[in-house]
C-alpha cells in the first residue's frame, strides 16, 4: 500500500513516517510547505493534484486537518486520513470536514465529540504515540558530558505561552468585561479535568470581547466555527495556560531547583534556571531521561486528552508528574506508570515526595516505559488507524 504524506513541518512527522514504513507501507512525501510557508491553498492544490496524477496512491495523509487536501481527495475519490496532534485546530470546523472521503483522527476526546457530529462515522478518537527507537537510540549515544549537562531535579520543556498569547491584544476593555473574564479564568485555572470556559461565555460577553480585540480570528472560508468557540479555545484558553505555567514555575522554583527549556521570557521567574530551547531530536530525549521529575502542564485548549509531551517522556524512560486530564486513567494507570497532581499544593507535596523516594520514582518510570512499549508506539497506533479507516 502506498500513501501520499503532505508535510508542513510538525515535529512528529518523521516518527509517523517511520511508523508507516515499519508497517510495510510506501510513503511518498510532499514537503513544499516546509520550505515555503507562503504557499497558497491554490498552489498546494496544484502540487498535490499533479503528484496524484503522476503517482497514484491508496490514500492521502497529513498531521492535522487541511481543508484543501479534503477537497482534492473528494475530487479524486481518494480516502483522506489525518491525525490531530494540536488543539485547537480551527480548520476542523471547515465545511469540507463533511466530505465522505475524510477519515479524521482526533487525539482529544472533547475535540472528537465536538467534531464527530459534523461527519458521523468518519471521525475517530485516537490518542497520540511515541517513537521509542529514535529516542532510546539518542539516549544511548549521548556522551557522559551531555548527560551531566542535562541532569535536573525538576524540569519542564515547552513554552510558557506568554510570548504567543493573542488574548493580550485586548484593547481597553470595560471594567465589567475584564472583571468577568478574570473571574472566569481564575475559576478555570483551579479546575483540573473539566473545561468550563465555553459554557460560561454568554453571547453578549463574546461580542463585547470581540469588539475589544483587534483582528479577532475569523476563518476565511465557509465553516461551522462560532465566535464563542474561538474566544474560548483560541484566546481565553491560551491565556489561562500562560497564567498557569507562570504560577506553577514560580511556586516550584521557590522550593526546588527547576530547569526550564524554553524560548519564553523568564524575567519574572528569577529562581527558575532558563536553559534556552532544547533541540527536539538531539537534546530532549536526554533531558527526559536524566531528569528526576519531568513536569507536564497540559495546555487548557486540550480539554480531555494527553499531549505528546507525556508520551515522549515515558518513551525516554522518564518519570512524569502531570496535571490531571480526563483521559489519563483510560490510557495509563496513575500511581503505577505516572503520577498526577490535583492542585498546586499537591504538586509541591508530590515533587518533594518523589525527589526523596528514588526507588519508588524509578519503578514508576520503568512501568511507564513498559506500558508505552507495549501499547503506544507509532506502528501500534497507525495500525489501529488504518483498521478503523478501512474496516468498512
Amino acid at each position: 500500500m502506498k500513501l501520499l504524506f503532505y508535510r508542513y513541518g510538525s515535529i512528529c512527522e518523521p516518527d509517523v513516517i517511520d511508523g508507516f514504513q515499519e508497517l510495510g507501507l510506501t510513503v511518498q512525501e510532499i514537503t513544499a510547505e516546509i520550505t515555503n510557508k507562503s504557499l497558497t491553498p491554490q498552489e498546494s492544490i496544484q502540487i498535490v493534484s499533479n503528484s496524484l496524477l503522476e503517482q497514484p496512491v491508496s490514500f492521502v495523509f497529513s498531521i492535522n486537518f487541511f481543508p484543501f487536501l479534503s477537497e482534492v481527495c473528494h475530487i479524486f475519490k481518494l480516502p483522506y486520513l489525518c491525525w490531530t496532534v494540536d488543539s485547537p485546530v480551527m480548520e476542523l470546523f471547515a465545511t469540507s470536514i463533511a466530505h465522505s472521503c475524510n477519515r479524521i483522527f482526533v487525539f482529544d476526546r472533547a475535540q472528537y465529540e465536538e467534531i464527530s457530529p459534523l461527519n458521523p462515522g468518519h471521525v475517530y478518537h485516537l490518542p497520540l504515540a511515541v517513537n521509542i527507537k529514535q529516542k532510546q537510540g539518542r539516549i544511548r549515544s549521548a556522551s557522559s558530558n551531555m548527560r551531566r549537562k542535562f541532569t535536573s531535579d525538576v524540569s519542564f520543556v515547552g513554552s510558557l505561552y506568554t510570548e504567543k498569547c493573542p488574548y493580550d491584544k485586548l484593547d481597553n476593555p470595560p471594567p465589567s468585561l475584564l472583571g468577568y473574564l478574570n473571574g472566569l479564568m481564575e475559576a478555570q485555572i483551579r479546575i483540573y479535568g473539566a473545561f468550563i470556559v465555553e459554557e460560561l461565555l454568554t453571547d453578549e460577553i463574546v461580542q463585547e470581547f470581540k469588539a475589544h480585540l483587534p483582528g479577532f480570528y475569523t476563518y476565511p472560508f465557509d465553516s461551522y466555527l462560532t465566535d464563542k468557540k474561538t474566544a474560548a479555545q483560541l484566546y481565553i484558553g491560551n491565556k489561562i495556560s500562560a497564567m498557569e505555567r507562570l504560577r506553577t514555575m514560580k511556586l516550584l522554583s521557590e522550593h526546588f531547583s527547576v530547569d526550564l527549556y524554553t524560548a519564553s521570557d523568564t524575567a519574572v521567574l528569577p529562581k527558575v534556571h532558563n536553559r534556552g530551547l532544547a533541540k527536539t531530536l538531539e537534546e530532549m530525549p536526554v533531558i527526559f531521561s536524566n531528569t528526576k521529575i519531568n513536569l507536564n502542564m497540559t495546555s487548557k485548549s486540550i480539554r480531555s486528552g494527553l499531549p505528546l509531551r507525556i508520551f515522549d517522556i515515558l518513551g525516554c524512560g522518564g518519570f512524569v508528574l502531570t496535571n490531571f486530564q480526563p483521559e489519563l486513567p483510560e490510557i495509563f494507570t496513575p500511581g503505577m506508570e505516572l503520577v498526577y497532581y490535583e492542585n498546586l499544593d499537591d504538586l509541591v507535596y508530590k515533587t518533594d515526595y518523589f525527589l526523596h523516594h528514588d526507588k519508588e520514582r524509578q519503578e514508576i518510570a520503568e512501568n511507564g516505559f513498559e506500558a508505552i512499549q507495549k501499547y503506544h508506539t507509532y506502528p501500534i497506533r497507525l495500525e489501529q488507524m488504518i483498521r478503523m479507516a478501512f474496516e468498512k
